[in-house]
């Protein structure tokens, strides 16, 4: 309860968003005392994943955008005369122009409950819909999450999962478990993914289930829908982090199967490795060679600045064309690969974006790409339960009034919770999103434009249903950002069997619906009726089932000196950006930690069990049975907490 709550921490985190868990995580690891609260009723704000049901509560939240009241209106009484008030937002803004759209008879699924749905509760506290059923998952303990979840999934379910594909990082070796384990090397082709899955896939492809809106209801605990579609770079600074930190242990992966391109109207598999590039049957022997001939160059074009100086201010685009690449070539190399703007990427960019690419070919699987099981607001709850293990507190639906500054120092002295209990620290980190308008009246906002869609059939069919892909479909005007489309299959436990999600992501121009629309219907069937005009047509595109656009505000980059009157203890954490991979978050973390703290290290690996030393006084309290407190007891190992994982994937020593 708040009422038990310390009077005093060195840090408070409000938001826990990606950046802010992982300040937690690093901070509560360096021995600080953390509070973290979130005025919301789940992990991880815009970074959050959702149920089926979870996702309607959400659009039904932000369509209203109700006001919401104080719960204690005494509080400016805590005020003193030497303090002044920052008061922070108690709704969220980010989100705008929210639409979903159902392409099925809703009327069919007005009586169908949720299978495996707990009885509806009312929801306390400052924020969120009263009286709303909520995800069981979102509202466990950090530690207890994904243990809950994993429990909570029914044999079906976990059976969906593809042994080969999926993946754990973890700290020592790559291992895929297959009918035969292997390892997998840089340089080495991966496995067929998709074996296992064959044999019901060839039935699928040739009689599609028709799924009805009343099954997407029922079995709407199947799917973990993001709120921000990314994937994580092999070699990115997450996946580095995940390994060093340990935090890896509470998540696993599968790894992305698929790059497709879509050009002259169709989608096709580009070939990534070398065995892909020479096995490939859409390009020719010469195009085979002029391809590895130049991403040979790409991978140490430092060394050969003669080769690309003349075409600095060039775009990588116009260097590309210069380098006698069929065009088929120049389109792969541009939007699946380096996967850049033609008209705003320079040469270097698109050079050293095609490097990393490459450089994180092969360390787990045939692309650079992994993605978290359960969906990416996983991740944050990843570094929840490591911030949890070590000692800190954790509070969902509660709100902070304000931040209390100092009118000498300047300093933030505390905060003031909806229940009007004042918390004094030294620290604050505050998500973008709970920063008042008069704070923020100087900044700039971007704007991400996200579709999430529920299909009946993949984009490009092949043999196996179970492909995660990931397809970059570029604009039809120039100037017009690209759209990067990510396909995802079942076993990545987003979905409910026989059906796809689908994430569409691009920087906005206008509302969420006019950017992405055009993109859905050269992709997608979106009529509910069938006639002879689009019979054809079905049976080449999938059917959109169940469709959501929104506009998520992209805060990442601004500088701190935006924000008017802000303390100079106060940090701001952004919410996500529109860029593929996470590496502005965990840099906006580790740059705000190392301010906090320049001496500490930025989340070191926890001691093993055995390595840790304690002294008489804590040994004598655990004989007494003092120290078994609620807020002291000891989690449960990793080892024991956690009951998923069929493959693992882990960091291997390199030649």
């Amino acid at each position: 309860m708040a009422d038990n709550l310390p009077a005093e921490f060195d840090v408070v985190v409000v938001g826990t968003g990606l950046p802010e868990s992982i300040i937690a995580a690093a901070c509560a690891r360096s021995g600080q005392r953390v509070l973290h609260v979130d005025s919301r009723n789940y992990y991880g704000g815009n970074w959050a994943s959702f149920s089926f049901s979870g996702l309607l509560s959400w659009i039904k939240e932000n369509q209203e955008k109700s006001d919401v009241s104080d719960e204690c209106e005494d509080w400016r009484k805590l005020i003193l005369e030497n303090e002044e008030v920052l008061s922070l937002n108690k709704k969220d803004k980010t989100i705008e122009h929210v639409e979903a759209f159902c392409f099925g008879d809703q009327d069919s699924a007005k009586d169908v409950e949720e299978a495996g749905a707990l009885p509806k509760l009312p929801v306390f506290g400052a924020s969120g819909a009263e009286g709303v059923a909520q995800d069981p998952d979102k509202e466990c303990p950090p530690l207890e999450s994904a243990v809950a979840r994993a429990e909570s999934c029914e044999p079906e379910k976990a059976a969906s999962v593809d042994p080969a594909s999926t993946a754990e990082v973890n700290d020592t070796e790559v291992n895929c478990e297959n009918e035969s384990s292997h390892s997998l090397s840089s340089g080495e082709s991966a496995p067929d993914l998709g074996k296992a899955e064959a044999a019901p896939s060839e039935v699928s492809a040739q009689e599609p289930k028709k799924i009805m809106y009343s099954q997407i209801v029922r079995e709407g605990r199947r799917f973990n829908i993001d709120l921000v579609s990314k994937l994580l770079y092999s070699r990115g600074l997450l996946i580095d982090l995940l390994i060093k930190s340990n935090v890896s242990r509470y998540a696993e992966f599968k790894n992305a199967t698929r790059i497709l391109a879509f050009r002259e109207g169709k989608v096709e598999q580009v070939p990534c490795s070398r065995a892909d590039v020479f096995n490939s049957r859409q390009l020719t022997m010469v195009e085979k060679r002029m391809l590895m001939k130049f991403l040979t160059f790409c991978l140490d074009y430092e060394q050969h600045p003669d080769e690309f100086q003349d075409y600095k201010n060039s775009t990588f685009a116009q260097f590309l064309r210069t380098r006698k690449l069929t065009p088929s070539l120049q389109h792969f190399i541009l939007h699946s690969i380096a996967m850049v703007s033609e008209t705003d990427c320079s040469t270097l960019e698109g050079l050293q974006a095609t490097r990393k690419f490459l450089q994180c070919l092969g360390r787990y699987g045939n692309t650079p790409f992994l993605f978290p099981l359960y969906g990416q607001g996983e991740i944050p709850q990843c570094f929840c339960r490591m911030c949890a293990v070590f000692g800190g507190i954790y509070c969902l639906r509660h709100s902070v009034q304000c931040l209390v500054v100092d009118k000498e120092s300047g300093r933030c002295k505390a905060i003031i919770d909806h229940f009007g209990q004042r918390i004094s620290a030294n620290y604050f980190i505050v998500e973008d999103s709970y920063l008042s308008e008069s704070v923020c009246r100087n900044v700039c906002y971007r704007q991400i434009s996200r579709a999430v869609l529920i299909t009946d059939q993949s984009v490009l069919k092949t043999d196996s249903e179970q492909q995660v892909s990931i397809l970059t479909v570029p604009p039809v005007d120039l100037g017009q950002p690209a759209v990067c489309v990510i396909e995802l299959c079942s076993s990545t436990m987003t979905c409910m069997k026989d059906t796809y999600l689908v994430h569409l992501t691009c920087p906005s121009t206008k509302t969420a619906r006019e950017d992405l629309e055009p993109v859905v219907q050269k992709l997608f069937h979106l009529n509910t009726e069938t006639g002879k005009e689009t019979e054809n047509e079905e049976l080449e595109k999938p059917r959109v089932l169940w469709a959501v656009y929104f506009n998520m505000r992209d805060s990442s980059g601004i500088d701190r000196n935006s924000y008017s009157s802000l303390p100079s203890n106060v940090y701001v954490c952004s919410g996500p950006d529109s860029a593929l991979g996470n590496d502005c978050a965990v840099k906006q973390a580790e740059t705000i930690f190392q301010e906090m703290f320049p001496t500490e290290e930025f989340c070191p690996p926890p001691p093993n069990p055995e390595d840790i030393i304690y002294d008489e006084d804590e040994i004598a309290s655990e004989e007494s049975g003092l120290s078994n407190s609620p807020e002291t007891k000891p989690e449960p190992s990793p080892e024991e907490s956690s009951s998923r994982g069929s493959t693992a994937v882990k960091e291997h020593s390199e030649e």
